[in-house]
């Protein structure tokens, strides 16, 4: 039988090796990230979704709305083939209850066994978060390399980070994750390593040194975030200095966030139809329709059961979110489990500290409406206009857009600059016609409302203005009024 080969380390017979940036003393002490993706492709892989029935659903009281078995199954099919795993077959495996052992009992586990044998698979991918004894039992058991979602998001991501900051990110949560699994008991780990005698003590087990080694590049990686960190704080200082408003793209993965972002700044920002095909944060200046501009920030997308070290590492990131003057949550409302996608999206901003429900930064947008069929539409704008009666503002109600088609945008932006809008101040000035610099000024640092010349040359303008720019704006031009 074709045996499994390794993607994270867990339980291949060898010390933990590290290969990449050379420390100070000349040692090789970081972790191939790109390791994983070399060995991944064309391994055939058996996608199991063990998951429980509706009984045992209920029991475990969860707040979220329940994801489709079915769903839940395709996406992890996808997932698996993002890194370019061939997947011979995907199933369900309905559960009663969970087996500490090996998630799974004994009976599930056998008949995996003999797929396993029989097709020659080489890795099977479990759609749940195994814990390290779990995941060397089921390896034992049937014979094959064993990841679960965590390991398989974290191996997405390795591939998917293009800047340093990302892979910085990807490599501190793979190695967390590694860290984990160093409690397998192999041979060679009775072997002492260091010491003579009563002067060096009784030394170093191969475990022990593995654990030194990720903990000593974990170290390292996170100052080297702590300076991203800073970076990011003083961009954020000099945007709010100008000041630009942020606003924030966000939802789960695949939502088409980074498509809106190319529609809505005509960037060419990588867009596909593909799992995590944005980590690395961009930003973009975006004009609103009465002039004003602001930065749009698209964010990594999110995902149910996404690891939380993942979300510990990507802090820095998502702190663009944490800060964003509107928060525009991106649903693809043509999945048939958008509500729970939504849910899982819900869940992790109240996590960064962000409770979407009630936030009035919070804009919920429903793209892909060119997928949806005419009865469908007719349901979504219904359930749309119902979405923000009773304890919601009705500028709370949901738009529907097609980020494809250019649908809903212009509906878009004006619920942005509404949502800027709050809290700001509308004033009236008269500026001379011949004071091209000041009327520069206006279009770059204001709203413009509305202007009119008055024939005599002067140029009425009605503007609206950060409370912090106000103090600006009445030195500029003293004859300045509020509305």
């Amino acid at each position: 039988m074709k045996k499994a080969k390794d993607l994270t380390d867990s339980s291949n017979q060898k010390p933990l090796k590290t290969s990449g940036t050379r420390g100070a003393g000349g040692d090789d002490d970081s972790f191939d990230l790109h390791q994983a993706r070399k060995i991944a492709q064309a391994t055939r892989t058996l996608v199991v979704g063990p998951y429980l029935n509706k009984h045992a659903q209920r029991a475990s009281a969860k707040a979220s709305p329940p994801r489709d078995p079915q769903d839940r199954l395709l996406e992890a099919a996808s997932l698996t083939r993002a890194i370019q795993l061939e997947v011979v077959d995907a199933f369900i495996a309905t559960l009663s209850a969970l087996t500490p052992a090996t998630y799974m009992g004994s009976g599930k586990v056998a008949e995996i066994a003999e797929r396993v044998e029989a097709e020659e698979i080489a890795l099977v991918v479990m759609d749940c978060a195994l814990s390290p004894v779990q995941q060397r039992n089921l390896e034992k058991a049937l014979g094959a390399k064993v990841i679960d979602r965590t390991g398989l998001i974290l191996e997405i991501f390795g591939q998917r980070a293009r800047t340093r900051e990302g892979a910085l990110q990807v490599e501190l949560a793979h190695l967390a994750y590694q860290k984990s699994r160093l409690v397998r008991s192999w041979t060679h780990l009775e072997r002492q390593r260091g010491g003579f005698g009563f002067l060096g003590g009784p030394g170093e087990t191969q475990i022990e040194t593995d654990r030194r080694l990720i903990e000593e590049r974990m170290a390292r990686i996170e100052r080297d975030l702590a300076g991203v960190k800073r970076t990011r704080a003083l961009h954020r200082k000099a945007r709010r200095d100008v000041p630009y408003p942020v606003v924030a793209l966000v939802g789960y993965t695949n939502a088409g966030k980074s498509t809106l972002f190319n529609a809505l700044t005509q960037s060419d920002v990588f867009a596909k139809d593909l799992l995590f095909a944005t980590l690395d944060p961009t930003l973009r200046a975006l004009r609103l329709p009465h002039g004003g501009k602001v930065i749009l920030s698209d964010t990594v997308g999110f995902i149910s059961d996404l690891p939380t070290l993942l979300i510990s590492a990507f802090r820095a990131t998502l702190e663009e979110v944490l800060e964003a003057d509107v928060i525009v949550h991106v649903r693809d409302i043509s999945h048939a489990d958008s509500d729970a996608q939504s849910a899982d999206v819900t869940e992790i901003l109240q996590q960064l500290g962000i409770d979407s429900a009630s936030d009035i930064r919070r804009i919920e947008v429903w793209n892909k409406a060119d997928l949806l069929a005419p009865h469908a539409r007719t349901a979504a704008v219904e359930s749309a206009s119902h979405a923000a009666t009773g304890v919601k503002p009705a500028d709370m109600q949901p738009i529907l857009i097609s980020a494809l088609t250019g649908e809903g945008l212009p509906e878009l932006l004006a619920a942005i600059e509404a949502r800027l809008a709050k809290g700001r101040v509308e004033m009236h000035l008269k500026l001379d016609a011949s004071d091209g610099q000041g009327l520069s000024w206006l279009y770059e640092n204001t709203e413009i409302l509305a202007r009119q010349e008055d024939g005599k040359g002067d140029i009425d303008l009605r503007v609206r203005v950060l409370p912090q720019m106000r103090e600006r704006l009445e030195r500029r031009f003293p004859g300045v009024a509020l509305m």
